[in-house]
């Protein structure tokens, strides 16, 4: 289990032949303003599509979270390792994950891969590709030894597009692959953290020892933080200013 990092599911394209394959995406989360960073369109890697799913991720983050408080933070998202363009929303729910692990300090599973794209109010879209993906993150897990606790994350809209291959459907009706079907990030957070979710209580708090929970705690540490960094800066500049003039 690592903090801030998830397997997502990309598909490659080779013409004739696609296939499935995992790639490691990972997130930071510290003080600022600058709301999610894509770092692959800084380093001019992001298409259109993938764009658009992070500027949904801190529409998430505010509607969830910043109700009672303003959303002060900096995230930086990545595609470890990728040196090729990247596009599609589909790993957007994936960079989610990261990042509310990150902010609550809650390690994923790095045994489960996931897919599936998200909307402002964390409700799990779905994508394409599912068949090779599922099949993609299945070999690779096959090739270094299944240890029946390995498995995907997909939307459960996309359970009617399954087509997987003998062996895949072998090995899930055997318990040595799962299948995940979520609707919702909060579905799927537990899965990847085994920690729950956490429902906002009527008086806008979380339930203790919740994934919620700590996501807020730490969201208010780093709002409460920067707001007395800025004001010491303040006097700082002040005390300078009245030093020159005198």
């Amino acid at each position: 289990m690592v903090e801030g990092q998830v397997n997502g599911l990309a598909i490659y394209d080779l013409g004739d032949f696609s296939f499935g394959k995992p790639s490691r995406i990972t997130a930071r989360t510290f003080m600022g303003r600058s709301g999610v960073i894509n770092i692959e369109r800084e380093s001019k890697l992001s298409g259109r599509l993938h764009d658009k799913g992070i500027l949904i991720l801190g529409g998430y983050l505010g509607y969830r979270y910043a109700q009672d408080k303003p959303l002060t933070l900096s995230a930086s998202i990545c595609f470890e390792q990728s040196y090729e363009g990247v596009d599609g929303d589909s790993a957007s729910s994936t960079e989610l994950y990261a990042i509310l692990s990150s902010l609550s300090g809650l390690p994923i599973k790095q045994n489960i891969a996931v897919t599936g794209s998200v909307d402002q109010k964390g409700r799990i879209q779905p994508i394409g590709g599912v068949n090779q993906k599922t099949e993609g993150f299945f070999d690779v897990c096959k090739a270094k030894g299944l240890t029946r606790d390995q498995g995907v994350i997909i939307p459960k809209q996309n359970t009617k597009n399954l087509m997987l291959r003998e062996d895949v459907v072998s090995a899930v009706e055997q318990g040595e692959f799962h299948i995940y079907a979520v609707e919702t990030i909060d579905q799927g957070i537990e899965i990847l953290t085994g920690i729950p979710a956490g429902i906002q209580q009527k008086d806008g708090s979380y339930p203790e020892d919740t994934v919620s929970y700590l996501v807020d705690k730490r969201l208010r540490e780093l709002g409460k933080g920067l707001k007395e960094f800025s004001a010491d800066e303040g006097k700082k500049n002040d005390n300078e200013s009245e030093e020159s003039c005198s």
